[in-house]
């Protein structure tokens, strides 16, 4: 065998071993990519269909389960093409193609939930920031139209108008059971503040007339009582204050 042969041979089976290698790395690289898509698209079913079921009935519309449950269907397509042998998923297909050809008419199982505790406050809160990212982040990878992204980050500014409606009045009228009109009057005046801070002050007329006809009420009963205990109002004024804080999750917000 010439020499020329054995060269060809050696940079023959040099060439092979790359190759090999080359198609190994690019296997584990589609394997890895697979599983990462897999992870992502699972976590924001999950995410969609947590929302759909956890916020409090008071929030929850037809529309608003509608679009999750849409959210659900594009996530749950998407993860059908990449792992065609999951049967849950296959499932959970069924059951979102049969609730979204309902329309507007999909059943709202959602229970109340009172929202009259600093912690329930927050925890709701934290359901509407998660609302909004998934929102957000859909019209970003062109799931959601942009039009109908901004008319939903719109509609969540009105939940948490909502919700802080409930929090507050909820804590005057506790406050005023409890023979406590300061902290009635402290609650009633956090709430007018609230709405009068509102972009569309029209939309929230009739729940600020109702705060301001409260907390008329609150003053003349803390006329008619013993001063409430300044700590006891510095308390309250720091629970409420929390949940009113950081709020900037709504400013930075691409489509404002």
């Amino acid at each position: 065998m010439s020499p020329l042969v054995i060269t060809l041979l050696i940079v023959g089976g040099i060439f092979i071993l790359i190759a090999i290698a080359y198609i190994n790395h690019m296997v584990e690289n589609n394997k890895l990519e697979k599983s990462r898509l897999k992870a992502e698209l699972n976590d924001r079913i999950r995410r969609s269909a947590t929302l759909s079921e956890a916020l409090p009935g008071q929030l929850m519309t037809p529309p608003l389960k509608l679009l999750l449950s849409r959210l659900q269907l594009h996530f749950s397509e998407r993860l059908q093409q990449v792992d065609k042998g999951d049967a849950d998923n296959q499932a959970r297909l069924t059951e979102l193609r049969q609730l979204i050809a309902q329309g507007e008419s999909i059943p709202v199982r959602n229970p109340p939930q009172p929202i009259a505790t600093e912690a329930k406050a927050k925890e709701v809160r934290f359901q509407l920031e998660n609302l909004h990212g998934q929102i957000t982040r859909s019209a970003q990878d062109g799931v959601l139209p942009t039009n109908e992204a901004k008319a939903w980050i719109n509609e969540i500014r009105h939940l948490l108008a909502q919700l802080h409606i409930e929090f507050f009045s909820s804590l005057g009228q506790q406050a005023l059971q409890q023979n406590q009109p300061g902290q009635a009057r402290l609650a009633f005046e956090r709430g007018v503040q609230y709405l009068r801070k509102q972009s569309n002050p029209a939309r929230y007329q009739a729940p600020l007339q109702k705060f301001e006809q409260q907390l008329a009420r609150a003053n003349a009963l803390v006329l008619e009582t013993a001063k409430s205990n300044p700590e006891e109002d510095s308390e309250l004024n720091e629970g409420l204050k929390s949940l009113e804080g950081d709020e900037d999750w709504k400013k930075n917000n691409i489509y404002d």
